[in-house]
């Protein structure tokens, strides 16, 4: 039987404990199992590096929400993308980057990765062409995208780039940590991997530090799972149980964030302190047609332009009440940043550098009203 979005993030999984009738998952915080007999691990579980049964449930519940055969949970979501890494790429390998990605993603490939002789080069993943000129025949094994991109929002046509990088034999690998599987579904679009920063929208309550690795080529997952186990990055029970909770309310929260976005987007459009808005859900953003075709609705991120300068960024980012100044995103609360000096400063002088005049928010599920009259006082 097939099920629906909301249905899966309840039950995939999560059958009630066969022992208690718990409705819950328990929290299995062990790290050794009694094992049977000498090589006869009972269920399969001898150690929780190897396996543990509350992630696996969250495991499972990741796989079926991203339509893949495999998911895989890890420590961070930065512990995903370095066991995907080094699970597919060897020495002279080559990745196309995207040239606005993630700070951390950033850091991992320019100050990790290419020290061990995996190189990168950053193209803009909404340009299909340019993805294409940026790859390297016989050395390119990963075409690396996000969509929306972090932090200014960008669009890439998921489908376009998986046709590229399957002529070129290179994966693609789409961080779908922005959008979540609620909002979109890179697997179905013809991508190899998608990676999650789980501790986003996926626990949704910035409680919980996580990743995921999700897959539908049941080969790459065997080996994906192999590097996890000897690379041992993965999450402890309470985590996985903790992201477990968060999922079950993935859909409501969703709609949720992005009624408000949508609201905060056009109070923000003609405002006199912002130059410029960022959000796919507005007809003038260059790929909202394409967010359009591939996403359920436009998500809770919005980057804008502060018209006085980066000062007047800073200013704005000190001066909320509602939205707190931090890291991260995609909690239920909202939250702003100065993404030059906070989530991006180690991008600075690369060809990752953002506008010293960006401000990024992560818009809650508060009382849109609410969140409209401070940012209405921070912006003056």
């Amino acid at each position: 039987m097939s099920y629906g979005f909301e249905t899966l993030a309840i039950h995939a999984g999560q059958d009630p404990d066969p022992r208690t009738g718990a409705v819950i998952p328990p929290i299995f915080q062990t790290s050794t199992y009694a094992q049977d007999a000498v090589g006869a691990p009972r269920l399969g579980y001898e150690y929780s590096r190897s396996g543990n049964p509350t992630r696996d449930a969250l495991q499972e519940c990741l796989a079926a929400l991203e339509g893949g055969t495999v998911g895989l949970a890890f420590a961070s979501g930065l512990a995903a993308e370095d066991t995907l890494l080094r699970t597919v790429c060897a020495p002279g390998d080559h990745v196309v980057i995207p040239d606005d990605a993630y700070g951390g993603t950033y850091r991992l490939f320019a100050r990790v990765a290419q020290r061990w002789g995996v190189d990168w080069t950053a193209a803009k993943v909404s340009d299909p062409d340019a993805v294409r000129a940026a790859i390297q025949p016989g050395r390119t094994k990963i075409v690396w995208a996000e969509t929306p991109t972090n932090p200014l929002l960008g669009i890439a046509d998921i489908a376009a780039l998986a046709g590229i990088a399957h002529e070129a034999s290179a994966l693609l690998v789409v961080d779908n940590t922005f959008a979540s599987p609620y909002l979109q579904q890179p697997l179905g679009l013809g991508a190899d991997v998608v990676v999650h920063s789980t501790t986003k929208y996926v626990g949704g309550h910035s409680d919980v530090v996580g990743g995921a690795l999700i897959t539908a080529d049941t080969a790459l997952g065997d080996e994906l799972r192999y590097h996890q186990n000897a690379m041992g990055a993965i999450n402890g029970p309470f985590d996985a149980w903790l992201t477990l909770r968060g999922i079950k309310t993935l859909g409501v929260r969703m709609d949720r964030h992005c009624d408000n976005a949508e609201r905060i987007a056009a109070f923000l459009t003609g405002h006199p302190a912002v130059s410029q808005v960022l959000y796919p859900g507005l007809p003038e953003h260059l790929g909202h047609e394409v967010a359009a075709k591939q996403m359920r609705r436009f998500g809770g991120m919005i980057s804008f332009r502060a018209a006085g300068g980066e000062e007047a960024a800073v200013k704005i980012c000190n001066s909320t009440e509602l939205f707190v100044l931090a890291e991260s995103l995609g909690g239920v609360e909202s939250l702003i940043e100065h993404p030059g000096q906070m989530t991006h400063a180690s991008a600075a002088g690369s060809p990752l550098e953002v506008p010293a005049d960006l401000v990024r928010l992560s818009v809650g599920i508060e009382t849109a009203d609410d969140l409209l009259a401070d940012l209405e006082r921070a912006l003056g």
